[in-house]
């Protein structure tokens, strides 16, 4: 390149300049003189006439010589990419309209909007002329009345060097500048005497024409001026150029490019397989002529940004250019870079991975998971053995349990998952614990309070490999719950800013492990009172095989509640309920309703009228809520009320706004029995139905809750399918059976919604164990019933019950003959216990008094509460039961009590 621009320099347009015309003119001087005399006449006509045409064609030429040599300025297009074109390119215009001679130079868009022009007030408005033949690419001339006046314009396309027209140029002259240039000319040519001046003009127009042929149409200030900036931008610019001839030899290198490349002087001419110390890989992509874009190389120590492209445009010369670009820094800058954007997205990640469940063990596997092996080669997670059931750690390392570890491989030597650690003060986990704050150590093997912890374990991991942590406290308001270990042994060690990185992610995962903690801590609270208001055992009963299952929701305890409560009769009601929510308001409300149903139970009230108490009672608790946007929360209890009767063999049972129940017959098929819904408890103003059913010995009766049915992966007809499906078949399996098959079946690990679950199996009591009588209304039939009484239980083997069994029929039948109306009728029932019941016609409920010494009645009814274990009364549609049950009792007891009655057979209410 040196060799080349020195030759150029040689070469002057002085000495062109100074090569005087004259000389040319004087070897065909004579010529001109012969001929003048006889060609003036036709040479002066002729040659007006050509210079006419030649001074407009003159103004063509010049016009789009000077627009064509502005379109291709160096630096045209980085002008048209500013902020503001006008501003930068309005003075060149301006210089080069002086400099050539025209009239006005115009460089506008692409949608003529001018971007200069000799009249400022002109610039931003559209262009006077014909664009079209330019943005296709062509060269147009033409005559328009423009701001100037009536002007001869040439207007030619800008690219952008891949053929697309970013802008337009236009230049031009007045019409009547170059028509005032005839009007000068033609003098001369008349005074010079026609012929001789014309053939020199001619002559000179030839010279001008091959001239401007040879410097594609720029004139001597052009080219000195384009010769400047080629060179100074050539040699000035800060990238590496390299133009290659078609058979691979180096036609020009800059001073970048020998730099960076090392070239010697005597690169220019050889071909590139010849140049020194090369990479290969840069020299096969110099010799290949294929195009690149930023494709990275190295050579001689650095890291070079290579593009290449071919020279053939335009019908120009074929080769190749090539750029050069050190991007050694820019690689160190994007190193640095890159590493920033790892670790922002490390964090995203953790922000999106860490947290996903109210569980303190696996948000602190997420927060171990999320960091190996981005960040650390392992991570342990230790918290306080307090957190882990929701409650506050204590101010020191103690009691530390190792509740999460991962790494790169699994036969590390750290501590196991589940350890209880208890680390010394000397270590950077103690230390950060106590200080809340971060622990770095970069060389573990001179970490003597880290050694001190177990230094058999610490040698084996030093062994291993592990050469340095950062301990991380888990810190949520105000309050260090446990520490986080980074662990490194493939990788530099870790370094204060790694250290940062380290807190930043502790610390999100920090909030979500205190979330789950303090969930942990209400969780195991409303479960705790929960189950404290469950049933802890099942009452005694023959009616029934009763098996059950409740299971507290992953997300927190609900109202789901179930019970078993013994009745009058040998009966047995089942209860099952759910409370809408979540929570110990949910848990608190649901022990409510037990209460309330078990109260009403005691009244022996039909499974309709139980559930229109319950309804009642949720509707005043609901009016009776403090706190407003807490009054809906238990709307929409819901309840399933069922007795069954083993004498009978027949079930009541009525629902408020439940899932009906299954019911499993003897032969294995499954059914759901059509029991009305009614309405969710609380609502009111709706009644309930009870539906009455007759099973058979050995059915087995399904009553559940909504989340052993229900789930976001199924509707609901195929959670009942699913549940008809584990019960069918199996009829002789247990009630404990049937429970276990059917949690297996439709319940995942940890199920979202709390689960009840109750299978009760049916008895019947046999016939011979039931006895009843109708009694006339005569006090006379009383002493009857007692011997009739008397003999059935001698043939049940009951005699030790025989004289408390005729104290309490007689009282209770007396009274029914006196108070009482037709029918009366008298039921014993050999269960458990003996049941006595005393039935007649009418309404009126006796009741328990106290009665005074001079009283001659009222100690009926006090005789039979101290002979039975329970009694009470119950209405039937056709009048009242009043039932008592007996065991067999002290007599001497009893005896001693009522030695001081004079006639125990005349006692009465």
């Amino acid at each position: 390149m040196s060799d080349a621009s020195v030759r150029f320099r040689r070469f002057s347009w002085r000495t062109v300049i100074d090569k005087s015309p004259r000389s040319v003119a004087g070897q065909v001087f004579l010529l001109q003189v012969a001929l003048v005399m006889l060609l003036v006449l036709c040479a002066v006509v002729a040659l007006v006439l050509q210079s006419k045409r030649d001074t407009g064609t003159e103004a063509r030429r010049r016009s789009i010589a000077v627009a064509q040599t502005f379109a291709h300025a160096p630096g045209l297009l980085r002008a048209l990419k500013s902020p503001d074109p006008s501003r930068v390119l309005q003075p060149l215009t301006e210089a080069g309209r002086r400099s050539a001679g025209v009239d006005f130079i115009v460089v506008m868009d692409t949608h003529g909007i001018r971007y200069t022009h000799p009249i400022p007030a002109r610039i931003g408005e559209r262009f006077v002329g014909t664009i079209g033949p330019s943005l296709a690419g062509k060269v147009y001339t033409e005559s328009v009345q423009g701001p100037l006046g009536h002007e001869v314009q040439a207007t030619v396309p800008v690219d952008d060097g891949h053929g697309k027209v970013v802008a337009l140029v236009s230049a031009g002259l007045k019409v009547k500048h170059v028509t005032s240039e005839l009007d000068r000319q033609l003098p001369i040519i008349l005074a010079a005497g026609g012929g001789a001046l014309v053939v020199s003009t001619g002559g000179t127009a030839l010279v001008g024409r091959r001239l401007r042929r040879q410097t594609h149409g720029l004139g001597p200030d052009e080219m000195t001026r384009m010769y400047e900036h080629h060179d100074a931008v050539l040699h000035s610019v800060r990238e590496g150029v390299l133009i290659i001839g078609p058979d691979g030899r180096l036609l020009l290198a800059n001073d970048e490019a020998r730099r960076l490349l090392e070239l010697p002087p005597d690169a220019e001419g050889r071909t590139v397989r010849e140049l020194p110390e090369l990479d290969p890989a840069t020299v096969e992509l110099l010799a290949s002529g294929r195009e690149a874009s930023d494709e990275v190389h190295f050579a001689k120590g650095r890291l070079l940004a290579v593009n290449q492209r071919p020279t053939q445009y335009a019908g120009g010369p074929r080769g190749t250019v090539v750029t050069l670009r050190d991007s050694t820094e820019l690689q160190a800058v994007s190193g640095r870079a890159e590493a920033a954007r790892e670790r922002l997205e490390l964090l995203y990640d953790a922000g999106l991975c860490i947290g996903s469940t109210l569980d303190v063990v696996r948000t602190a596997d997420e927060l171990a998971r999320v960091a190996v092996p981005r960040f650390a080669d392992f991570v342990t997670v230790d918290l306080a053995d307090a957190v882990l059931h929701g409650e506050e750690p204590a101010p020191t390392a103690h009691d530390i349990r190792r509740v999460a570890v991962n790494g790169v491989q699994d036969d590390h030597p750290l501590y196991e998952l589940g350890r209880l650690i208890d680390f010394l003060p000397s270590t950077p986990q103690a230390r950060g614990y106590g200080a809340g704050r971060s622990e770095l150590v970069t060389d573990l093997s001179r970490a003597e309070g880290w050694q001190a912890q177990d230094p058999e374990r610490t040698r084996r991991i030093l062994d291993y490999g592990i050469h340095s942590l950062i301990a991380a406290p888990i810190r949520a308001r105000g309050v260090v719950l446990g520490m986080a270990t980074f662990w490194r042994s493939k990788r530099e060690p870790f370094d204060a800013e790694e250290l940062t990185l380290a807190e930043e992610l502790v610390a999100r995962a920090a909030v979500s492990i205190d979330n789950a903690r303090r969930y942990t801590r209400e969780h195991a609270l409303a479960v705790t009172l929960q189950r404290s208001l469950l049933p802890r055992a099942l009452p005694e009963q023959s009616a029934l095989d009763v098996g059950y299952r409740y299971l507290p929701a992953q997300s927190g305890v609900s109202g789901d509640w179930f019970d078993v409560i013994p009745l009058s009769g040998g009966r047995v009601a089942l209860a099952v309920g759910d409370v809408v929510g979540h929570g110990l308001h949910a848990a608190a409300t649901m022990g409510r309703l037990r209460t309330a149903v078990h109260n009403f139970s005691t009244l022996d009230l039909p499974p309709d009228e139980l559930l229109q108490h319950v309804d009642d009672l949720v509707g005043r608790l609901d009016q009776e809520e403090p706190c407003p946007e807490k009054s809906g929360e238990i709307v929409g209890a819901t309840c399933l009320y069922a007795i069954y009767d083993p004498v009978t063999r027949r079930c009541e049972m009525a629902r408020a706004g439940h899932l009906a129940p299954a019911l499993v017959l003897p032969d294995g098929s499954v059914t759901y029995p059509d029991v009305p819904a009614g309405p969710p408890l609380g609502l009111g103003g709706l009644p309930f139905q009870t539906a009455e059913l007759e099973l058979p010995e050995g059915s087995q009766l399904v009553l559940y809750t909504d989340g052993l049915i229900e789930d976001r992966r199924r509707d609901l007809d195929e959670g009942m399918e699913l549940l008809r499906r584990a019960l069918a078949g199996h009829p002789g399996r247990s009630p404990e059976e049937s429970c276990q098959a059917v949690l297996e079946r439709l319940l995942p690990e940890r199920p979202g919604d709390d689960v009840a679950l109750l299978v009760a199996r049916t008895r019947a009591l046999p016939a011979d164990r039931v006895a009843d009588w109708d009694v006339p209304r005569d006090p006379a039939a009383v002493s009857g019933m007692r011997g009739t009484v008397s003999d059935k239980l001698a043939e049940w083997g009951l005699s030790e019950l025989d004289f408390a069994t005729e104290l309490v029929l007689s009282e209770l039948l007396t009274n029914a003959i006196r108070y009482g109306s037709d029918p009366i009728h008298v039921r014993l029932i050999h269960d458990r216990t003996l049941i006595c019941e005393v039935a007649d016609g009418s309404s009126t409920s006796p009741h328990l008094r106290y009665a005074a010494t001079t009283d001659e009645g009222g100690r009926g009814l006090f005789l039979v509460s101290q002979l039975a274990e329970r009694w009470g009364t119950r209405y039937t549609p056709q009048g009242k039961v009043i039932w008592a049950e007996l065991s067999a009792p002290d007599l001497s007891r009893l005896i001693g009590d009522f030695a001081d009655l004079e006639d125990l057979g005349e006692l009465g209410d």
